[in-house]
């Protein structure tokens, strides 16, 4: 067991911190004495480090609180998705040195950077994971989804199945066309409706992060793919062109 002030050392937050996380619920210690010392165990420690690893990515506590206190959060998954995002980091504060060197070169002289030169590196895509990260964790949509589909009939379940794959049919027919074709648009405003009709409400964002999940997670594209290859990808980029113009 661990004393609150070894922890401290050993991670490098302050005491005050870990009695804060303590206060909303997000990181107790294991044990408690009679005299009021916290001590934590090599799981709390495990717990620890998943939490300050999304802090530093970015998460504010509310947020994290909610993915590592829902019901389907998954450790191995956490450390799969924290890996994606701090390479994408890692890759965005390369290009950024990069832009800076450039900008030094020119002006010293010996360069002329064009606009798109002088702007590498300020796209911050790695922040796609944070969607996938709410989406699978900490979305209210989720748990409001499942209330929902917990009062439906077993023939209610079915139906929504069926109109769930009419539209994934529709989308199979129409693979060749691109994402911005207006019979493509057309299928995808349906399945928004649909999610919001049946699944809880769906913000523009949540949607289109939704899309992304569509082609990063290989359960997603093998079973969309069945009713078409390339089905997947065509869902995502639709929904990133519906939440963008709508």
């Amino acid at each position: 067991m661990f004393k609150i002030n070894e922890v401290a050392k050993l991670v490098g937050v302050s005491v005050r911190t870990l009695h804060h996380y303590d206060e909303i619920d997000l990181f107790k210690p294991t044990e408690i004495s009679e005299a009021r010392y916290r001590f934590y165990s090599e799981e709390d420690l495990v717990r620890l480090q998943q939490i300050l690893f999304f802090r530093e990515l970015g998460f504010t506590l509310k947020e994290i609180k909610k993915i590592v206190q829902s019901p389907s959060y998954d450790q191995k998954e956490a450390l799969q998705l924290q890996k994606k995002m701090l390479l994408e980091k890692r890759e965005q504060v390369d290009n950024m040195l990069e832009t800076v060197d450039k900008t030094i070169r020119e002006l010293e002289g010996e360069i002329k950077m064009t606009q798109e030169e002088r702007f590498f590196g300020f796209n911050k895509e790695w922040h796609k994971y944070e969607e996938e990260a709410k989406e699978r964790w900490g979305e209210e949509v989720v748990d409001e989804s499942h209330a929902k589909l917990e009062k439906l009939t077993i023939n209610e379940q079915k139906d929504l199945a069926n109109d769930g794959d009419i539209i994934f049919k529709k989308l199979g027919k129409l693979q060749e066309k691109g994402s911005e074709d207006e019979a493509v648009q057309l299928v995808i405003k349906e399945w928004y409706e649909f999610l919001n009709n049946n699944f809880g409400t769906y913000s523009l964002e949540a949607f289109e992060g939704l899309g992304q999940l569509y082609i990063m997670d290989e359960r997603f594209t093998k079973n969309i793919d069945k009713y078409g290859n390339g089905v997947a990808q065509l869902m995502s980029e639709a929904m990133r062109v519906f939440a963008n113009n709508n």
